[in-house]
């Protein structure tokens, strides 16, 4: 069993930045991905970015440019840096880590990010 503890997230003006993080804890397995995956009011949850155990990053289009994605796999912690934010990116921003040998997946409580115009 993996648990996902995620912290930060907030208001914040257009414009601004916020910087959110996700630690894995338990029965981690060396290849695995982790990232944010983001669902708006009535919508559906969207990828937002993930990243790799290797480092290997994607980005939903709509965040590329002003949202990074790193990790510590010492501390099996990922970290995405919110940068430009906009209104539309008013969403949950929930953590996933994904086992990529068993090929399940663990998601965190959500954390609310919203970015008043």
């Amino acid at each position: 069993q993996v648990q996902v503890l995620e912290s930060g997230g907030g208001l914040v003006q257009a414009g601004g930045s916020l910087r959110l993080s996700c630690a894995a804890s338990g029965r981690i397995l060396s290849i695995n991905t982790m990232g944010w995956y983001r669902q708006a009011s009535g919508g559906r949850r969207d990828l937002a970015a993930i990243i790799t155990s290797s480092g290997t990053t994607t980005y939903a289009d709509s965040v590329k440019g002003r949202f990074t994605i790193s990790r510590d796999n010492v501390k099996n912690t990922v970290y995405l840096q919110m940068n430009s934010l906009k209104p539309e990116d008013t969403a949950v921003y929930y953590c996933n880590y994904r086992d990529e040998t068993k090929l399940i997946g663990y998601w965190g409580q959500g954390s609310q990010v919203t970015v008043s115009s």
